[in-house]
Parts: structure tokens; sequence; C-alpha cells
């Protein structure tokens, strides 16, 4: 049986923020193990249509809510707009098996631990929802839980930063981007913005003075407030806020000066984005299929989630990244 070329699939069901305990103060209760939460058991989503009790719907936010998450993730595109990224028509590349059926028995130590564990056992305490283990370009180990399935495509998330980090780099190679150049050269909608002055360099080494936060656990942080401008959360009742990706990162200041510290900001890689959209004249779904997508020999298409404005979220991607047992290109 064949398996194919295909990008690396995320390994870990997000468990950070879904059960809702997000405010100052307020009880987080211990969340439901991978056995307690698997979808399949709970039996999310199943019904024409599903009872009010297993609904999982994005007007209320509990698509983004733990345990639905075990659903969600593996069928994003049930609730936000996405942009196709084509695979294209060549033959999808076969990968060699080589499964090794002592790798469940690897016992460690995690950190901050004192009891070991077996890797097996590390799935389940990581809500692991599907992984796939290359090992000199042969398939060692292959394994999915939950809703997710060889023929499933999963939310990506931040693996999509390397992606088009990666696409920033080549155009850096080619001549198309210069690194030392300020954001606001290339998109004079930002030259009043924090990222105005920020270089290309200091977006790829996340190295912006911009304010900023990815406090997670908070509930009006900017990084859910970025969510509710691009569509990826609902807005409460009144909102007024941006209403779209561009017009969110147009509205961010600058707190101290770029390149002092490297602070994780996942608007960087959309102001990334943007930038290479601006150069080349070409969406991100279209540099990611000409450079990565069509090239690797996977066997599906990708998917971007898009705001109201058909913009890419370039910090989250549907990853196609199972083939079908057997399939024939």
């Amino acid at each position: 049986m064949n398996r194919y070329h295909r990008a690396p699939a995320l390994v870990f069901g997000l468990l950070a923020l879904l059960s809702g305990a997000h405010n100052k103060g307020q009880t987080v209760e211990t969340p439901l193990d991978a056995r307690a939460s698997d979808p399949v058991a709970i039996g999310w989503m199943v019904g024409s249509p599903p009872p009010s009790t297993k609904l999982i719907k994005f007007a209320d936010g509990s698509h983004y809510r733990f345990p639905q998450t075990r659903w969600s993730f593996s069928n994003m595109r049930q609730f936000i707009p996405t942009r196709v990224v084509a695979r294209g028509n060549a033959t999808a590349r076969a990968l060699p098996r080589a499964e090794r059926a002592d790798i469940d028995r690897i016992t460690f130590q995690p950190i901050g631990s004192t009891e070991r564990m077996t890797w097996a056992q590390s799935l389940a305490a990581n809500y692991t929802d599907g992984i796939l283990i290359l090992h000199r370009g042969r398939i060692v180990y292959e394994r999915y839980f939950g809703v997710l399935s060889p023929t499933v495509q999963h939310l990506a998330h931040s693996v999509t930063k390397s992606f088009v980090a990666t696409i920033a780099t080549t155009l850096i190679s080619e001549g198309v981007l210069d690194e030392s150049a300020v954001v606001g050269t290339y998109v004079p909608e930002l030259r009043d913005s924090g990222f105005g002055d920020a270089t290309i360099r200091h977006l790829l080494d996340m190295t912006t003075g911009v304010k900023y936060s990815e406090r997670y656990a908070e509930e009006d942080s900017p990084i859910w407030q970025f969510c509710r401008a691009n569509g990826f959360l609902p807005r409460p009742a009144g909102y007024k806020g941006p209403e779209t990706s561009y017009a969110y990162l147009k509205g961010l200041s600058k707190e101290r000066p770029h390149g002092e510290r490297f602070e994780y900001k996942s608007v960087n890689t959309e102001v990334l984005g943007w930038v290479m959209s601006r150069v080349t004249g070409k969406s991100l779904s279209q540099l990611l299929r000409e450079r990565f997508w069509n090239r690797l020999g996977v066997e599906q298409d990708a998917y971007f989630l898009v705001d109201s404005a058909g913009t890419e979220n370039r910090c989250r991607r549907v990853e196609s990244h199972a083939p079908r047992p057997g399939a024939i290109r």
C-alpha cells in the first residue's frame, strides 16, 4: 500500500484557552483527557441535523472551544471561507514505508516531571490528532485519532508561518525583496502604522517593536482582537472594530524600537504576506502553489482561511496532509 509525499502533518490538537475560562480570577477546570474528549465518542455533529447538545457553530464561538476543537480542527472549512491552493496535475509522489513497531514503546522523562512515559502515552497526553514520522525518506510511523483520518484535512495553525517566511527568503534571494528595506516602502498604507519603519528582516526575525501581544489567556488580548477582525472568531454584539486583516494591521502602533528583542507576533507574518503580495502581484495562495504545493507531489489541495475581503490568513492554513491508500494519479 503506497502513501504519497506530503507536507508535514500538524501533530497536536491545541488545548490552551479553549475551555473558555480566560477572565482574570476565573477558575479554570481541569480539561477532559484525550479519551474523554474524543470527538467520535462524544458524537459531535452527528445527525441530520445534530442535536443542540452536539452542535458546533461559528456564531457562538463553539468551533474554537475545547473539547469541540477536537472535531472542528479537522473540519474548519465548514466554519470559515477558504481559498484553494491547488496541487496541480502532476503525479503524486510515492513514499516508501518502513514502519517500526518499537516507536510506541520508547520511553522518556518529560520536562518538569519525575515520571517517565512512553511515546504512545505522550500522544494521548498531547491530544494528538495525527502524526507522521519520516526517516530518510521513508514513513516509519503514522497514526490518526479522533475524527482525523488519511483523507481528512487538519488546521495547520502557525506551521504556515514557515512556508510564508521561506517564500519571502526566496524572493530576497531573487532580488525581488530587499530585506533591509522598510515596510512602508512596499506598502504605503502602513507608513503611518507601527510597521512603517520596520525592515523585512525585522518581520522575518520577529523583532518588530509593534504594540501587540499574544497573551492567549486574556479574552481581550490583541491576538483575539485580530482573530475577530480577520473573521477567525465571531464578533460580539455592537462590534465596531476593524473588519479585515489589513484594517487591523494599519491600526497597530509602535511601542519600542524595532530590532531590540525577539517577540513572537503573528502580525509580523501577516504584514510579510502583504508585502509579498504587493511586490509580486500575486496572492499568497498563488505563491504557495507555484513555489511549493504543485512541486511537492502532494495528493490533495490545501486551503487558506480568508477574511471578508478575501485576504488569506497567513498564520492559519487547512493542510491537505494525508493521501488515500492506493490512490492513483
